[in-house]
């Protein structure tokens, strides 16, 4: 089969034959239609192996049911998610990450939803009952913050959205939106932070008594510091949570589950997954330049084939 593979010089991937899959029997072979890029993926793809095959979200037809007998059957249109190897014509997916699609959701749409929808719906989660409550969503502009925005006005919360690149956050729920948090400023019952640095620091002192904290990404790489007062003190029971996807979903089991709920909030017109770009994945290059260079606001799709 073709897949995108890695490679060390710019744009560090490049289109390759490589072994089919072999799925075990928890796993369905999916024939791939779509995929999404995510920055932690692009970022990581200089110091991969060369002749990689990465990639973590997908969307495509089930061409081979898993021997266990769990999962979609053959034929289903599905929508999923791998620890690597998305970014091929074939994948072995692990049927509890595997959700057969709504009709009126397309590959792209459904191939921009399992690590971007999932990890805002989860952050959002562990917030608890959101009706009327604070939420503060950094990095705002990205894939999960667009997610983040969403799902929280569907909770019914009040949100600030923090970004550097601030259009259209107010349409997809923001009550407010900064560019900066504001150390006297609100509190907030809820924090979902996707930049870490400076930025997480500050989300750390703004926490409400009993609030949560998330963090589950790091675009800034400076390390995060705060005056500890700020938290047990100011702020007593609160939490720093950090979430990490596909360890997230090992421990509850949800995959599924979940992806399925998003989906058919984009059938229902609820969702919109916010793709910027969609591209042939013969033009795998150009998408990942414009992401590594944040010239994508939402997310980036390449169409195998």
């Amino acid at each position: 089969m073709r897949a995108l593979v890695s490679k060390q010089s710019a744009p560090y991937a490049e289109l390759a034959e490589v072994p089919d899959p072999s799925p075990r029997h928890d796993q369905a072979l999916v024939d791939v239609q779509a995929f999404s890029l995510n920055r932690g993926e692009t970022r990581r793809l200089e110091s991969l192996e060369p002749g990689t095959v990465t990639g973590w979200d997908l969307a495509g037809v089930v061409r081979q049911a898993a021997p266990d007998g769990s999962g979609p059957p053959a034929g289903a249109r599905v929508v999923g998610l791998v620890p690597a190897g998305a970014w091929a014509e074939l994948a072995a997916v692990e049927t509890d990450w595997l959700a057969e699609l709504p009709a009126a959701v397309s590959f792209e749409q459904a191939s921009a939803l399992p690590v971007a929808g999932l990890t805002a719906l989860r952050a959002l989660e562990l917030g608890g009952f959101l009706v009327e409550k604070r939420v503060l969503v950094t990095g705002a502009s990205g894939g999960v913050g667009r997610f983040a925005l969403q799902l929280a006005r569907l909770a019914g919360a009040r949100i600030t959205a923090l970004a550097r690149r601030t259009e259209g956050l107010r349409q997809l729920g923001a009550d407010v939106v900064i560019e900066q948090i504001d150390l006297g400023g609100p509190t907030y019952d809820l924090i979902v932070d996707g930049v870490g640095g400076g930025v997480l620091g500050a989300a750390i002192q703004r926490v409400a008594p009993g609030g949560t904290v998330v963090s589950f990404a790091s675009t800034v790489p400076d390390p995060v510091s705060y005056p500890a007062r700020e938290l047990f003190a100011r702020a007593p029971r609160a939490r720093v949570y950090g979430l990490y996807i596909f360890a997230e979903l090992q421990h509850t089991q949800s995959g599924r589950s979940d992806l399925r709920r998003l989906a058919d909030l984009i059938a229902a017109e609820k969702l919109d997954p916010q793709i910027d770009l969609t591209l042939s994945w013969s033009e795998a290059g150009r998408a990942i330049e414009a992401l590594l260079d944040r010239r994508v606001n939402g997310k980036a799709v390449l169409r195998v084939g």
